[in-house]
C-alpha cells in the first residue's frame, strides 16, 4: 500500500493492483472504490494511517462495479452499516442483475501475453473470483454535489461499464477517474494518461474516448485513476493525451 495526500484532505492509495481514494472533512470520510476483496485490510489500514477509524466512513462511492473496486463494499456495510452509492445505470451491475466485465474465456485466450499470467495469479490470490454482489448499493440520492465529506460531484463517464462514473472534488481541484482514464496497469509498460488496456475494454474504443468528454471542462489539476500513479496537470490535457 502506498498512500499520499494528493491535495488537501484528498488521500490517494495504491493497493496491490488497484487504487482507492479517501476524502476527509473533519472527523468524517468518504471512500471512493474499495479494492479487491483481499485488499480489505489494506483499505482499513489506509484509514487508520490518516488518523481515522473505518466507522468514520460515511459512504462508499463506486466508480463502477468490477470486483477490483468493490472489495470493501460488503464488509463495510455488514460491519459498520456503511451505505454505498453508484451511478443509476451501474446499480444493477453492483447487484449482479447482469455482468459487464471481462469474460473468463477472453482472459484465458490472452494468458500468453506478456504480464497477463502473473497479474492473473496475483488477482486470483487477492479475491478476484469471489462473489461481490452488493444488493445494498443505491443510486446517488441527489443530483450534483453529494452531501458527503469532500462534496464529490459524480461525472458520468459511461463506457468502460454502462454506468461508470468519475468524481470531481471542486474544492481540491481533483478528479477521480476510475477506469475511464488510467495512467498505467500491471500488464502494460506505458505510463501516463491512457485508456484501460484493450483486454479490459468492453466495446468500441471510440465510445471509450467519447466517455471522457464530460471531464474536459472540469477545473481539475490532479487526476487520481483507478490504475497507475497520480497525475498532475489539467484534466483537459490528460484527455487530449489519451486521444493523441
Amino acid at each position: 500500500m502506498n498512500l499520499v495526500e494528493a491535495a488537501d484532505n484528498v488521500f490517494f492509495v495504491q493497493g496491490s493492483a488497484v487504487n482507492w481514494v479517501l476524502l476527509r472533512d473533519g472527523s468524517d470520510l468518504t471512500l471512493i472504490d474499495g479494492g479487491y476483496p483481499g485488499d480489505l485490510e489494506a483499505v482499513e489500514a489506509s484509514i487508520r494511517a490518516i488518523g481515522h477509524r473505518p466507522e468514520d466512513v460515511q459512504a462508499v462511492l463506486l466508480t463502477h462495479a468490477h470486483v477490483d473496486h468493490m472489495g470493501a463494499v460488503n464488509p463495510f456495510h455488514s460491519r459498520y452499516d456503511t451505505p454505498a452509492y453508484a451511478d443509476p445505470a451501474e446499480v444493477g451491475h453492483a447487484h449482479r442483475d447482469y455482468l459487464d466485465q471481462l469474460a473468463p474465456a477472453k482472459l484465458i485466450r490472452n494468458l500468453w501475453r506478456p504480464g497477463v499470467l502473473p497479474w492473473t495469479v496475483g488477482i486470483v490470490r487477492n479475491g478476484a473470483l469471489q462473489d461481490v454482489a452488493a444488493p445494498h448499493v443505491q443510486a446517488f440520492p441527489t443530483e450534483g454535489a453529494l452531501d458527503l465529506p469532500g462534496k464529490p460531484v459524480p461525472v458520468p463517464t459511461h463506457g468502460h461499464t454502462a454506468g461508470h462514473s468519475a468524481y470531481f472534488v471542486p474544492a481540491a481541484g481533483v478528479v477521480i477517474t476510475g477506469d475511464a482514464l488510467v495512467t498505467g496497469h500491471k500488464i502494460v509498460s506505458a505510463v501516463g494518461p491512457q485508456l484501460i488496456p484493450p483486454l479490459f475494454q468492453h466495446g468500441d474504443p471510440t465510445d471509450l474516448l467519447a466517455a471522457l468528454k464530460p471531464l474536459v471542462d472540469l477545473d481539475a489539476n490532479v487526476v487520481l485513476p483507478g490504475h497507475g500513479g497520480l497525475h498532475r496537470g489539467p484534466i483537459r490535457e490528460a484527455v487530449a493525451a489519451v486521444h493523441a
